[in-house]
């Protein structure tokens, strides 16, 4: 064989490489799409945190979470904005939401230095609307609301 004398073609080679090629995008397109689902977890799990702690009638723990500061006792004049009692009155069994029994994490929305959390409380039509600021963690009132899309939006949010 010189120089100038082409390879043998080989199809089952280039099959080879043909399927690599095709499991290789396929896969990173999996895993772009999981990490984009993924994106807004730790601030979901904040949440889902809260209402579990609101669930089990909690509301120390509660506090604690929506503070993100679990010596909240120690200092409570650093809170005196949003204290406890305030706390308690909006999130306790006679506010808003009255006993939470159950609670649903419907979705989520990045939108400045927060994430909007979208939440079905008590399988009631109203929604709670949480903000999870990213930086610290802490839980504030929503400034807005988001809407849920259908299947197709979840797949593509």
């Amino acid at each position: 064989m010189s120089l100038m004398d082409p390879q043998q073609y080989d199809e089952a080679r280039e099959r080879r490489r043909r399927r690599r090629i095709i499991q290789f995008i396929v896969v990173a397109l999996i895993l772009a799409w999981v990490g984009y689902h993924l994106r807004h977890y730790p601030e979901r799990r904040v949440a889902h945190k809260f209402f579990t702690a609101l669930q089990e009638k909690d509301v120390e723990r509660a506090y604690a979470l929506w503070m993100q500061d679990p010596d909240w006792k120690q200092h409570p004049t650093k809170y005196a904005n949003y204290s406890f009692n305030d706390f308690y009155r909006d999130w306790g069994p006679s506010g808003d939401w009255g006993i939470i029994k159950s609670h649903r994490i419907d979705c989520s929305y990045s939108t400045g230095g927060g994430v909007l959390v979208q939440v079905t409380v008590n399988d009631r039509a109203e929604r709670a609307y949480l903000w999870v600021e990213k930086s610290d963690r802490t839980l504030h009132f929503s400034p807005s609301e988001i809407e849920c899309g259908n299947w197709w939006g979840w797949l593509t949010e």
